[in-house]
């Protein structure tokens, strides 16, 4: 037995252990049994109680779902008077039994049901789940976020780096996976199977996903490959049915053409930044003929921009470009414009380059995800996506971000710390002539709104839909 098959079973044994349950149940209501958890001491017991209660979970309402949700966020939160108290002693006498009571009073008894119930059979899956009806009840109720908090702090512990494992996808893999590769595609939607083998089973097409010991059966992450011999420009020639195949070894390309996030539950937890790497790194490895490693990636809010700008500024190129989309009898038409392609190539650069938010980051989810990676802007792809969604997301404008890996860490260092941008000289050419005549030779406007500290907010926002909504949203959890 190998090394690495060793500790995978050895790991895979730690997620799969479980304890046999009577077929009795526990009638006690569901607040009760989270009460019972919390304050239960022995092991068998409590995982019994967490069966249980997950159980019962499942079979409540919607309704009732909410209530209890809502039970947990009050009945298990801290009380703030016996922080307050407990750091005032801290604060006067620096002890570790003060220590002790401070970080006691401070954890609001919720991380600790939850430690509780993840300790069941299929308690990480569960807690995924309940995680995705919160996410859900945020907007109704805001006191949730509370709860949510606690969700995201512990899933960033036990979905870390350590404990997820890549895994090709491929034509062998089995058809439950299969099913939900197609299911949680959320760049280009995958219609049929005859669809799905052609992005798996020719030689130059890879897909790899993330997976976890505990949800051995669900993909947390994946991301397409196109093995080619060029950078390409549009998503239409890599999912031709109709193409030539070439061998793996002849490509001198890898292109990211569709990276997904499967678990809703998990928003907040970057996979996105790390299978990107790692797939990168295990190619240029096993095909050394790879040199160039770029995605073709969409421009999900591009068109919301182009009309805030036009609303901002009725004389401006946006607006200009919009009565013109407007007015063409076909998307056809726009893209045969050679003046067209000027003017939205134009104000594509300027999107990418200088409209920035509050924190000084890109407006546009997938750049902040790739170069918060420590991607480059490499092309921007006019006519890149000619599909419906592409032509109202983005005016089928597509982009491709480079991954140079001798030089990922070092672009990564210089966007997190200072928001530098690389990108190749023509975009920025661009983007410097289609820079507002207010803005020539002086800072951003959003620059002058930063907060004092802007690595306060995360470069790699975490990316989870086949519309432009969705897409954006996807790429925002990855």
């Amino acid at each position: 037995m190998s090394g690495q098959s060793f500790f995978q079973g050895l790991l895979s044994s730690v997620f799969d252990r479980g304890i046999s349950f009577s077929r009795q149940s526990d009638n006690r209501p569901i607040l009760e049994l989270a009460e019972a958890l919390v304050s239960e001491r022995g092991e068998v017991s409590g995982t019994k109680i967490a069966h249980a209660l997950l159980t019962k979970y499942q079979t409540l309402s919607t309704e009732e779902r909410e209530t209890f949700l809502l039970e947990i966020n009050d009945a298990f939160d801290v009380d703030a008077t016996d922080v307050m108290h407990a750091a005032e002693n801290y604060a006067r006498d620096q002890s570790a039994p003060n220590l002790k009571r401070l970080q006691e009073v401070a954890e609001p008894r919720r991380l600790e049901l939850l430690r509780r119930l993840n300790a069941a059979p299929g308690g990480t899956q569960s807690l995924v789940r309940m995680r995705e009806d919160i996410l859900a009840l945020v907007r109704k109720h805001n006191q949730l976020k509370r709860t949510d908090v606690d969700f995201e702090h512990l899933f960033s512990s036990w979905f870390n780096r350590g404990f997820l494992v890549m895994r090709p996808i491929d034509w062998q893999t089995p058809a439950h996976i299969l099913e939900k590769i197609i299911t949680y595609e959320a760049v280009h939607a995958i219609d049929s199977w005859d669809d799905l083998r052609r992005r798996l089973l020719p030689e130059d097409r890879r897909c790899f996903a993330f997976f976890h010991p505990a949800m051995p059966d669900e993909p947390l992450i994946f991301v397409e490959v196109a093995l080619t011999n060029k950078i390409e420009n549009s998503i239409q020639e890599v999912l031709a049915e109709e193409r030539t195949i070439i061998a793996d070894t002849e490509a001198t390309t890898a292109v990211f053409y569709s990276i997904s996030n499967c678990q809703q539950g998990l928003k907040g937890v970057s996979f996105g930044n790390m299978l990107i790497k790692q797939v990168a790194d295990d190619l240029s490895h096993s095909l050394p003929n790879l040199k160039t490693f770029v995605t073709l990636s969409p421009v999900p809010g591009f068109m919301s921009w182009l009309h805030e700008e036009a609303d901002r500024d009725p004389e401006s190129k946006a607006k200009e470009a919009l009565d013109y989309i407007r007015g063409a009898a076909r998307a056809g038409d726009v893209y045969e414009d050679p003046d067209m392609q000027q003017t939205l190539t134009g104000l594509a650069a300027r999107y990418f380059l200088i409209e920035k938010r509050s924190d000084r980051q890109p407006v546009d989810p997938v750049s902040r995800f790739h170069l918060g990676n420590g991607a480059s802007i490499r092309q921007i792809n006019w006519a890149g996506d000619v599909s419906e969604k592409g032509y109202t997301q983005s005016a089928g404008i597509m982009v491709n971000y480079l991954y140079d890996l001798n030089e990922v860490e070092e672009n990564h260092e210089a966007y997190a710390k200072n928001r530098d941008i690389k990108a190749h000289k023509a975009i920025r050419t661009m983007a410097e002539k289609n820079r507002p005549q207010k803005q020539e030779n002086a800072p951003d406007q959003a620059t002058k709104q930063a907060p004092n500290n802007p690595d306060a907010a995360t470069a790699n926002q975490p990316i989870n839909g086949n519309d432009g909504e969705k897409a954006s949203q996807a790429l925002e959890d990855l």
